[in-house]
This record gives structure tokens, C-alpha cells and sequence, in this order.
């Protein structure tokens, strides 16, 4: 078994590991390549200007990440075409179904770059061409593959004229024109050829022989051989998935319903998780993966040992079905807690209607764990991966638990993915992101945004106003934007593209959304007025960063829309972030080969 997945982040430990094993699949594959064009593909991945086309990576791996295939796909935003320069399957491998899966992948995706075709080059299976009998069948078992995708070679031209006089198996141009039965004109032709020649081969290609070649396409519209090998109509119809982009990873708290407070007027419940898969599951967009366990060091890396010690300690010595609230705080003497563990709660807590509940450290740990599980797939490869977890965490500073939360999360795994790289924490809950702040309120490595209600009127009052940026080397790495009672969707959108602006300014490897689905209309717990429209469009411009981003899910306790503003983010965020759009063609190359 296989699948296939595109390297997105060349420098991630995952994607190292893939493009190595692709390397040596070149080395196996293809003896006459040179060292040095093996080499640079790392480079061409990250330096498409420098490159000139933008290189596209395909892996066909297994379970163990164990690549047996490949297809580098490079991309010309200036001349909307594409060029496949390797396609092949691991030595011993062949003849499993990888060629035709990475195939239908790589015209999967050059029909969503809008290219007006693909084109390669085919070794011929003319025995004037070719000498050796031996690759002129290997050749033409080749072609013959192709032929069923309705691809063939181009004819009437001087393309396979070799380099060097005598030079033996000069390749054939292939086209395919993805279906779409449209003609390709001499002037078309002639400028895409021109410019696999310049950039593909242009250290061995003189001057001279690129205008030779180029001049020798006379025909309008250019012409192709006629079939030989393919029998019955071609394989031409694509299926295009959205964008032609990788699944969401998710990662699901099975654990979270047992923490359930059955108290009156506890708003979060087990029902919040159901009335999001229930509407995100059908859509197709996500590929779920089952939670692991981590070490408890991951959580004392961002909160206080002792807290963590008593928090475990009293939840186990909690009454099953019974609750503890804290009721006395530490204002007078905070350094001499309380003995009793039920009255000690309040000096770990900030509110007085967050409860110890037996299951609570299991439930929160679990939390933890799912969300390292969901970051380690952005670490191999996904570029959107969804901790969907209670309780929520965000409300948890370094000491302290409160606002449902007990655990921060979010602020864990930004902890974790900060070993490779800055991170960005953009908190999009209707309540400030408090436990990020006082966790993170002293580092310049990660970068704490959040968006939230006012704390002259929005719980937890004592902390999201502007002018708390950060402290000592975090000093402006943490920033607020508080608004007021009432909000729209639009105001929001005019914020949040504020906040944006900051996170790519600070130029993260990684983001962390702390998802907020109390921003809604009718949230019991907020006041302001988003739609299922404005969910799908803030997630639109939080893809449009194009970072890849764990989400973690936070408050939202509306359970009747839930389901559909979840689904209208990840479904706004998903197409946004695989969209090709101009800016993305000015970025990777525009008007390359017209100065």
C-alpha cells in the first residue's frame, strides 16, 4: 500500500528524510544524471526565482515513510505550463501501480495550476535514433504508457536533433494536453520551448542551437505523431480534488467525554465535539489519525511541576459525579498555600466556576496528547492539521488553571514545534488568550497574537489590553487586539488582517490557531455576531499565509451552529491555502523569461 503526498516544507525532518530517499531513487534510476543536479533539488524547492520554474515534489510512500516513487513536477507561473522532469518508482518496485498513481497526481495538479498542458521528454524508440535494441523496448514501453493518457511526442521539428554531433538517444518532446482538447499554436509552442531549453538546459544548449530549435516549429497548430502502441480511447479525463491538495489531519480527543460536569450552567460539554464531526467528517477534506500518548515533560516544559503535581493529585482524590470549586484565594499570602488540596484550589485558579472533576487531569493530558499528535503531522508533511480536543486550554497560564481549561494546549505544542523553528500563536477566541501570553510573555521565538473582547467587559478582565506586549527579550512578541461589545463579521475581517500583517512580518516556520467558535451569533458566551460566511472567509485569510498551521480547537458552546462554522473555516482556510493565485505566480517567477 501507498499514497501520495506532496513535500511542501523542504526543511522539516519528515521532507529531509522523503527527499534523500528520492535522491537515491535518482541515483538507482537514472545513472546519467549528473551529482550536481541531484543535489540542488533541496534548493529548487525553496529558490524557484532563482531556478525559474517553481518545482513541485510528489512522494508515493508507505506507512513507515518508506518512498517508492516520485514524480518533480516544475511549474511556469509566467507561461502557464508545466514541465515534468523526473517521474519514476524505486528500483524493484515497478509495475505496482506507482507510475500511473504519481502520473494521475501530477496532471491532477498541473489542471489546477491552469497550465495549458504538461510537457517532458521521452527517450525514442526510433532504431535510427537509438542503437541499442535493448532501451529502444525499454523506450517504447515508456510511450506506450504514456500513449493511454492520449500523450505523444511532438513531430515535424528539429527537438531531437542531438546536442553534440553523434550524440546516440536524443529525446523525443512529449505533450499532454491534460484533455482539454485544445489546439497549441506555433507561437505558443515556440515560447515554451525556448524556455525548457534556456532554463532546463541552458549550461549545455548554446545559443545557436536553441534558435534552431525553437525556428523548426513551423506548423500552426503544432502537429504530434499519430499513435502506435495505445488501443481504445485515451485515458484522458482527470478527477480534480479541490485544489489538488493534502488532507486535513485530524486528531480527535477520544477521552474527552469523560469529563463531563453535569452542574447547572457548565456550558462545556461532550456534545461540542460530536456537533463538529458530525458536520466536518462528510466534507471529505480531512484524513483522521488516532491520538498517541506523550511524556508528561512536554507539559511541564510550559507549566509549573508543582501545579501539574496537585493537579493530579487532587482530581484523583475528587469524588466520582462530584465537583470542587475554589473558593478562597491567595490574595494576602500566595507563598503559603493552603494544606487541604480541595482548598488549595484556589491558589492554582482564577475564577470560581472552573471545577476539579475526577476525570479532568486524564481528560486535559489527553488534550495534550492529541494536539502532539497533531503537530508531529505538521512536522511530516501536512500542511493543516486539527486538534479537535476538550477541554480547552488557553485560559491555563504556566501556574495556573481556570476559564474550563486546565492545560494550555495550543501553547504545549507551540512549545514543541518551536524546536524547529518561530511559531506564531493567533488566538481567534472570543475571550483573550491569556495562558499564551503569561507562558510565552518573555521569549522572542514565539510570537502571541489574540483577538478577543474587551477585558473591561470579557472574561478573564484582568488581562488583553493593548499595552501588554512582553517583557525583557519578549518585548513586542505579544500583542492584543481587543474589541468592543459588539462586532461584525466585516470589523472582524478588518482586525484580523491586521494581525496577519504582523504574523508575516514576523516570518514563523510554524502557526497555531487557537480556534474560537464563541465569535458566533448567539454563543452563550459571547456577544458578537459572526456568521457560517464570515467563519469560511477568516479562514480564507489565515490560509492565505500559507504557514503550515495546527489548529487547536478552544471555546464555542452553541452547539446547534458549531458544526457548520467549523466546517465553513476548515473549508475557507483548506482552499485558500492550496489556491494558486497571482501573487503566488509573482512570487515564483513572473516574467522570467521575458527580461
Amino acid at each position: 500500500m501507498f499514497r501520495i503526498r506532496r513535500i511542501y516544507d523542504s526543511s522539516l525532518p519528515s521532507s529531509i528524510d522523503a527527499i534523500e530517499q528520492v535522491k537515491k531513487i535518482l541515483h538507482d534510476q537514472f545513472p546519467g544524471v549528473d551529482e550536481k543536479d541531484i543535489a540542488k533539488i533541496n534548493d529548487q524547492l525553496v529558490n524557484p526565482l532563482k531556478h525559474r520554474f517553481r518545482s513541485i515534489l510528489f512522494v508515493a510512500d508507505d506507512s513507515s515513510r518508506r518512498v517508492k516513487g516520485f514524480a518533480l513536477l516544475m511549474h511556469a507561473a509566467d507561461l502557464d505550463f508545466c514541465y515534468l522532469d523526473f517521474i519514476s518508482a524505486a528500483r524493484f518496485v515497478t509495475g505496482r501501480g506507482i507510475g500511473s498513481a504519481l502520473y494521475d497526481k501530477v496532471r491532477e495538479e498541473a489542471l489546477a495550476l491552469g497550465a495549458v498542458g504538461i510537457f517532458f521528454e521521452c527517450l525514442p524508440d526510433d532504431p535510427a535514433l537509438c542503437r541499442d535494441g535493448q532501451v529502444l523496448k525499454q523506450n517504447a514501453s515508456r510511450l506506450r504508457f504514456y500513449e493511454r493518457y492520449g500523450v505523444r511526442p511532438v513531430c515535424n521539428t528539429a527537438y531531437e536533433t542531438p546536442v553534440r554531433e553523434g550524440g546516440d538517444c536524443p529525446p523525443y518532446l512529449m505533450f499532454d494536453g491534460l484533455g482539454l482538447g485544445r489546439p497549441l499554436s506555433r507561437a505558443k509552442a515556440r515560447e515554451i520551448v525556448r524556455a525548457i531549453l534556456e532554463r532546463k538546459y541552458g549550461n549545455v544548449c548554446p545559443e545557436s542551437y536553441i534558435d534552431m530549435v525553437v525556428d523548426s516549429f513551423r506548423d500552426d497548430p503544432v502537429r504530434f505523431r499519430e499513435c502506435r502502441y495505445a488501443r481504445g480511447d485515451p485515458r484522458s479525463s482527470i478527477k480534480v480534488n479541490g485544489a489538488g491538495g493534502m488532507p486535513i489531519a485530524l486528531v480527535v480527543n477520544d477521552k474527552h467525554d469523560i469529563h463531563h460536569v453535569n452542574d447547572r450552567g457548565y456550558v462545556e460539554a461532550p456534545v461540542r465535539i460530536k456537533s463538529i464531526l458530525q458536520e466536518i467528517l462528510p466534507s471529505g477534506l480531512f484524513e483522521t489519525f488516532e491520538p498517541r500518548t506523550y511524556s508528561e515533560r512536554h507539559i511541564r516544559a510550559v507549566h509549573d511541576g508543582a501545579f501539574v503535581d496537585y493537579l493530579r493529585r487532587v482530581c484523583e482524590n475528587v469524588p466520582e459525579n462530584r465537583s470542587v470549586y475554589p473558593y478562597v484565594f491567595p490574595i494576602r499570602n500566595a507563598a503559603r498555600p493552603p494544606v487541604e488540596l480541595p482548598v488549595r484550589a484556589g491558589y492554582y485558579c482564577i475564577d470560581t466556576f472552573t471545577p476539579l472533576y475526577h476525570n479532568a487531569f486524564l481528560a486535559a493530558k489527553r488534550a495534550v496528547d492529541c494536539t502532539l499528535a497533531a503537530a508531529d503531522k505538521i512536522l511530516q508533511g501536512y500542511p493543516i492539521a486539527y486538534s479537535l480536543v476538550r477541554p480547552p486550554g488557553h485560559h491555563a497560564e504556566r501556574r495556573a488553571f481556570g476559564g474550563f481549561c486546565y492545560f494550555n494546549s495550543a501553547a504545549v505544542a507551540a512549545h514543541y514545534l518551536s524546536a524547529y523553528g518561530k511559531v506564531a500563536v493567533l488566538d481567534v477566541d472570543y475571550h483573550h488568550g491569556n495562558g499564551q501570553q503569561n507562558i510565552f510573555y518573555k521569549r522572542n521565538d514565539v510570537l502571541t497574537v489574540s483577538i478577543h473582547g474587551h477585558p473591561r467587559f470579557a472574561y478573564p478582565y484582568f488581562s488583553g489590553f493593548p499595552d501588554e506586549t512582553g517583557l525583557c527579550a519578549g518585548a513586542g512578541f505579544n500583542v492584543n487586539y481587543p474589541l468592543p461589545e459588539q462586532a461584525d463579521g466585516y470589523f472582524y475581517r478588518e482586525v484580523l488582517g491586521k494581525a496577519l500583517r504582523k504574523i508575516r512580518k514576523f516570518g514563523p516556520r510554524f502557526l497555531v490557531v487557537a480556534l474560537g467558535l464563541d465569535t458566533a451569533k448567539g454563543d452563550p458566551t459571547g456577544t458578537w455576531s459572526l456568521g457560517a460566511g464570515d467563519f469560511e472567509r477568516n479562514g480564507a485569510l489565515i490560509g492565505s499565509l500559507k504557514c503550515p498551521t495546527l489548529v487547536v480547537q478552544e471555546g464555542g458552546y452553541r452547539a446547534r451552529s458549531l458544526g457548520v462554522n467549523a466546517r465553513n473555516f476548515f473549508q475557507g482556510m483548506w482552499a485558500e491555502y492550496h489556491s494558486r493565485n497571482m501573487q503566488e505566480k509573482k512570487e515564483t517567477g513572473i516574467e522570467i523569461g521575458r527580461h
